[in-house]
């Protein structure tokens, strides 16, 4: 008798076979990751994109700021802007390993969506956290599988993965958190506006930052921004700017193996002491005994470093 597969089963035999060992695997399918690990892990600092990462398998915790998103299987996580988060697989072992699939939104299709004639129009949200959970739905999971299928068909990537990749993004847009996806493509919205706060602050983390001017550019008053940039972020524009500092200085220091004066200097840093005194604040300790832990923790350079999930 032949035996029906379930999609999220066979989701996590096809994830199973394309990322056969602990790791992030960037795939053949544009904006497409997949994710594996067999045991918990320590928290693991991200920059994250706006992102759909769904679990096939085992169990996340993800933290921004003072806020803690959990998540597991048949969940979702959304993330509508960039983040700097901590992540931490909390479920996983040899025979169930954590497994992931992460998909970056591509902001041109939310655009084209939430413009479209036939999208839907809700009623407009206040702005809100940029992370969100929710369950996935039968349709969602469909286009995901649909997607990764693609994986073992690679001469059909270049005609179908677009259109799933837009299909995938019409689902999150109608699904329960889909308005703060929407939200922050609505140039008139506080979510909008506090984007290209973010958008100016990750290209320039280096720069000294005015808060005036982060306020004239997003076309805010500076008490606006710095309430609707909490909500969102979970953090003041500041605090975003510190810890997109200190984590690409982290990074700096395991992957390209640099000292850290130097790392603190190239992410805008002009003291060593107050960047050494701000990493052992964010980190728990001073920065190259820190970064000589991390290398043995993992024994090598964790490819998860800078990869969202």
């Amino acid at each position: 008798m032949h035996t029906l597969t379930l999609p999220q089963d066979e989701l996590a035999a096809m994830i199973s076979r394309h990322a056969p060992g602990d790791g992030d695997y960037s795939t053949v399918v544009g904006n497409l990751s997949l994710h594996r690990q067999s045991a918990p892990t320590e928290s693991l600092f991200h920059a994250v994109r706006p992102s759909v990462a769904l679990i096939v398998q085992g169990a996340k915790k993800v933290t921004l700021g003072s806020a803690t998103f959990h998540y597991s299987r048949m969940q979702y996580l959304l993330t509508s802007v960039d983040l700097p988060v901590q992540v931490r697989v909390v479920e996983a072992s040899a025979e169930a390993p954590h497994l992931c699939v992460v998909l970056a939104i591509d902001s041109a299709d939310v655009a084209a969506l939430v413009t479209g004639e036939n999208a839907a129009q809700p009623m407009p949200i206040p702005a809100a956290r940029g992370i969100s959970v929710s369950d996935v739905s039968p349709e969602l999971l469909d286009a995901m599988l649909r997607l990764v299928r693609l994986l073992d068909k690679p001469d059909e990537v270049a005609a179908l993965a677009p259109l799933i990749r837009r299909e995938l993004t019409f689902r999150l847009l109608n699904g329960p958190v889909g308005g703060r996806l929407r939200h922050m493509a609505l140039a008139s919205s506080q979510s909008h506006q506090v984007g290209q706060a973010i958008d100016w602050i990750k290209h320039n983390y280096a720069q000294p930052l005015r808060i005036e001017h982060l306020a004239g550019m997003a076309n805010m008053s500076m008490s606006s921004l710095h309430h609707h940039f909490k909500t969102i972020t979970a953090m003041t524009p500041m605090q975003y700017q510190k810890l997109l500092r200190l984590q690409e200085a982290r990074r700096l220091m395991l992957v390209e193996r640099i000292d850290a004066g130097t790392a603190g200097y190239r992410v805008g840093y002009a003291s060593e002491s107050q960047f050494s005194r701000e990493y052992s604040r964010q980190f728990g300790q001073a920065p190259m005994r820190d970064v000589g832990q991390v290398r043995a923790q993992m024994g090598a350079v964790p490819t998860a470093y800078s990869t969202p999930t």
